[in-house]
């Protein structure tokens, strides 16, 4: 089935003459018509683009992803669609612009298909929080795909297009693509540009990708990468690896020392670990057991700084410039007071509070302060890790999808999820999550950890994994519409 296959599978195809990007973005258009993990799909601006992709293709002048159909996060600024953030705030917002990583991905030959609904402002561990209504879990419906970028996770898995851009924070990559038994990728800090991705947490945010299997995800990296003077965060950086991968591929990883740090593990439970341990060690590689001692205090250092920078970054939405107004307000007070609080979720206005709160005089040194000082141990804590091994591997999440609605009465519990992604996010490093079993007939992912900036790494490992398993080619028996 066509709308199963992989990016470069579809290149294949394309390159072969077995299908045209029309047939191919016309067959992701209707099946994507109408899933509620889909916020907007945008039928004539990607067929007009397929036809200039077998026009390209035809004269010789195809790029490395000409004629394959795309999904963004609905995070990213695109040029004449409406971007909403999964917020009432923006629920009418036209972009003016393209976010840097939509067009490098259109210079490149990718079609943008439309935009996938997400938890609101990226605040969220399930897609629960959309303004748009809550995303399903294509696997089962009962289920979440996770957050924020579930619907770009769900999208994939369901065979609604064959790649999905995405952000992760706090793990908003990762953890969906666990959930939904697909290969998540979030590069280093710096890697991609954050131009045009409207920002949660400035100090965290980064964009990544959600993909079939490793080698899709390195092709898209490939293109979406590279320095960009409009971000100030953009890393300036020329990795020989990375601008030769479209045409050369990964390096095979050899003989690497993978650390298995305990603190992972303490109260971790899952037969899948043991058996991508015995697979990875047949593969010539051999396991360590290592301590990073800070990992415990992450999640409330994270939830710190990252509330305080949204509080910051969310201030800009007054009902005054541009997104949501209040109708008919009596004065300036009022205007701010009920576009906010009618613009804004629960979640993004319980972060909002309680970031505000961490930053106000007499808590910022009792909070943000001690907050970023755990952040800095934290990495500490990976640089020592990096003397010693070349990756980490740990677990994704917990634990498969959970129910929808079974954490949303329970903050603190429904943050636990991200306790095994959120040490990366705040000490910056690439990590991917990639398919590695099933436990009660969900998928279930593990995650490789790489020092800064050697994605290739990872990479390179997750593709010779997913050589010799067939986890990442399972796909869910049910792929349509649930609201």
């Amino acid at each position: 089935m066509i709308s199963g296959k992989s990016v470069h599978e579809l290149i294949a195809g394309l390159e072969k003459g077995d299908f045209s990007a029309q047939e191919l973005t016309q067959l992701y258009l209707d099946k994507a018509d109408s899933h509620n993990a889909i916020l907007s799909l945008d039928h004539e601006g990607a067929l007009h683009a397929a036809r200039q992709a077998d026009e390209d293709r035809a004269a010789g002048r195809a790029g490395p992803l000409t004629g394959v159909p795309i999904v963004h996060k609905d995070i990213f600024l695109t040029k004449d669609l409406i971007t909403t953030a999964g917020s009432r705030m923006l629920e009418n917002f036209v972009a003016p612009y393209n976010a840097t990583v939509v067009s490098r991905l259109e210079q490149a030959g990718a079609i943008t298909l439309g935009k996938a609904n997400m938890d609101e402002f990226a605040m969220g561990s399930s897609n629960e929080n959309s303004y748009f209504g809550a995303v399903t879990n294509p696997w089962d419906v009962n289920k979440v795909p996770g957050g924020s970028s579930g619907g770009s996770a769900a999208v994939v898995a369901a065979g609604l297009a064959p790649a999905a851009t995405g952000t992760d924070t706090g793990g908003s990559i990762r953890q969906p693509a666990a959930f939904c038994g697909i290969t998540g990728l979030k590069p280093t800090y710096g890697r991609i540009s954050r131009y045009g991705m409207i920002a949660f947490a400035s100090s965290l945010d980064q964009a990544g990708t959600l993909t079939k299997d490793a080698k899709d995800a390195g092709l898209l990296l490939a293109v979406m990468a590279g320095f960009d003077p409009r971000d100030s965060t953009s890393a300036e950086r020329q990795d020989t690896w990375l601008t030769e991968l479209p045409e050369r591929g990964l390096a095979p990883a050899s003989s690497l020392t993978i650390g298995l740090p305990k603190e992972y593990f303490s109260d971790f439970s899952g037969a899948h670990i043991d058996a991508v341990k015995k697979a990875i060690e047949d593969l010539g590689h051999s396991f360590v057991e290592m301590s990073l001692p800070t990992t415990d205090a992450a999640i409330p250092a994270y939830y710190v700084i990252a509330g305080a920078e949204a509080s910051t970054n969310l201030s800009r939405y007054d009902g005054v410039r541009f997104g949501h107004r209040c109708e008919s307000p009596v004065d300036l007070q009022d205007l701010y007071k009920r576009s906010r609080s009618e613009g804004f979720g629960a979640e993004v206005k319980r972060r909002i509070l309680t970031g505000t709160y961490a930053l106000s005089v007499g808590y910022y040194d009792a909070y943000y302060l001690q907050a970023q000082k755990i952040r800095r141990l934290l990495a500490n804590d990976f640089d020592q890790a990096f003397t010693k091994v070349d990756v980490l591997l740990t677990p994704t999440t917990p634990g498969p999808a959970f129910s929808r609605g079974e954490l949303t009465e329970d903050p603190v519990a429904m943050y636990q999820q991200d306790k095994y992604t959120v040490p990366v996010s705040l000490a910056g490093l690439p990590a991917l999550s990639m398919p590695a079993g099933i436990q009660a007939n969900l998928p279930v992912g593990v995650q490789l950890i790489a020092p800064a900036f050697r994605e290739d790494t990872i990479l390179s490992l997750a593709e010779q994994f997913q050589q010799v398993t067939d986890w990442h080619l399972k796909a869910p028996a049910f792929t349509g519409e649930v609201s």
